[in-house]
């Protein structure tokens, strides 16, 4: 049954990711075309062909920094006793066995190595192919190092985690020299209690080994780890519903019972909700919940009990800080007379804030799609995004147009070279504003 999933899943993620070889073309002839281009952007010559967008923005980014192309950042490996405290810190622990079911044998027959890496870029676990561990022996990829973008160059586990999404990186697509000979593919692993990144699964092999479809392979994998996730968190709700029954039932008024991430387990007195965004750091008292205005929120096991006050529930925030200085950090915080609260910025929604925090006026869904895609027809996906945003942010935003709303001071944070505000994006808006 798995199997038959997973080839439905490739066959319908393949169309909607971009490889790194083209369609029909030589990979050996390619790969000495990269090779020149390669070469061109870091001495300053004319290319005889562009990189790819993502590519291209990530040596930009390596450049800035002074990576050396040759050698990289030297960086010390962890010890094997700090290995295991990240891998059981990390959360990826109940996705593995899954990684390992799709992947393993792939690796195996393909001559690959199956990579997974925390947050932070840290090589947790590594199987798969004996040769080809070898291989990755003598360039240092080895359990305990980091493989961000700042220790080894453009690749794609450190640019998968800048970008927040899959990518294939194919030789001279890697900024450091001597990883040339290798082909990658990864795709991002997300908390689906709070969307946090937990890392990055990988399949890496010699350059000669590309095949179109690992790609798509990888990240349907991916996807059903974080299924499996969300059905561990799905399990761990339904308990804490069952004994918050009981509770809500003696409380009068309108309230809720939440796991400790705002995902909703029973509600009393409010039409349903899927999820609030509680304030960071959470802490019994009042506090300001842009879906409900002022609540207070008392611990219970499991979670939070949260009662909406009938006093004062109009009272608005005043200020909300968009935060876009590090592309792997993105954040909203908003101040207001009861207290602070952030939400995590996935890079689409931090892309579309930023073009509303640049637009006060707001932006029409046709021009937020050509802002984000530079097609005015793809209003579908922006009217979808913005609704999930607005269930997240409630009254923090508008629409008709879209824009924040008009009483609400907005403060945009953001590095002070243009093409360092999330540098992988290739928005219109953001790349040529």
């Amino acid at each position: 049954m798995r199997r038959v999933r997973l080839a439905t899943l490739v066959s319908v993620r393949q169309e909607h990711l971009e490889a790194a070889v083209p369609v029909g073309a030589d990979p050996r002839r390619y790969a000495r075309v990269l090779a020149r281009v390669h070469e061109a952007a870091l001495s300053g010559a004319s290319p005889p062909a562009e990189p790819r967008a993502v590519i291209g923005a990530s040596w930009q980014c390596m450049r800035r920094l002074g990576l050396d192309p040759d050698h990289g950042r030297d960086g010390r490996p962890l010890s094997t006793e700090d290995v295991e405290a990240r891998r059981r810190a990390s959360g990826l622990a109940d996705a593995l066995p899954i990684l390992r079911s799709g992947l393993i044998s792939v690796a195996e027959e393909a001559a690959h190595i199956m990579v997974v890496v925390d947050g932070d870029a840290c090589v947790l676990w590594r199987e798969g192919s004996n040769a080809v561990r070898h291989r990755a022996d003598r360039l240092g990829f080895t359990e305990g190092v980091s493989w961000d973008e700042n220790h080894v160059g453009t690749n794609a586990i450190g640019t998968a985690l800048v970008a927040r999404r899959p990518m294939q990186v194919y030789s001279a697509e890697h900024y450091v020299r001597s990883h040339h000979a290798w082909t990658c593919a990864a795709a991002p692993l997300h908390d689906p209690r709070d969307g946090r990144l937990l890392g990055v699964v990988d399949l890496s092999g010699p350059a000669a080994t590309v095949h179109a479809t690992t790609l798509a392979l990888v990240d349907a994998v991916a996807k059903l780890a974080e299924s499996q996730l969300r059905n561990a968190h799905l399990a761990e709700l339904e308990r804490l519903r069952a004994a918050a029954l009981p509770v809500l039932s003696k409380v009068p008024g309108r309230a809720m019972v939440t796991d400790e991430h705002g995902w909703v387990a029973a509600v009393s007195g409010l039409a349903p909700l899927d999820r609030v965004p509680l304030p960071r750091g959470c802490a019994p008292g009042e506090a300001w919940l842009p879906s409900l205005g002022t609540c207070l929120v008392e611990p219970v096991p499991g979670g939070w009990l949260v009662r909406v006050t009938e006093h004062d529930t109009e009272r608005g925030t005043t200020r909300a800080v968009l935060d876009v200085r590090s592309p792997r950090d993105c954040t909203l915080t908003v101040a207001g007379p009861s207290g602070t609260w952030s939400y995590p910025l996935s890079p689409r929604h931090a892309e579309m804030l930023y073009v509303l925090a640049c637009h006060r006026d707001g932006r029409s869904a046709a021009e937020l799609a050509l802002d984000l895609f530079g097609d005015a027809e793809r209003t579908v996906t922006v009217r979808a995004e913005m609704s999930r945003l607005r269930r997240r942010l409630g009254t923090i935003l508008a629409r008709r147009p879209y824009r924040f709303a008009d009483d609400l001071e907005v403060v945009l944070e953001r590095p002070e070279a243009p093409e360092l505000v999330l540098p992988h994006s290739t928005a219109p808006a953001l790349r040529n504003p």
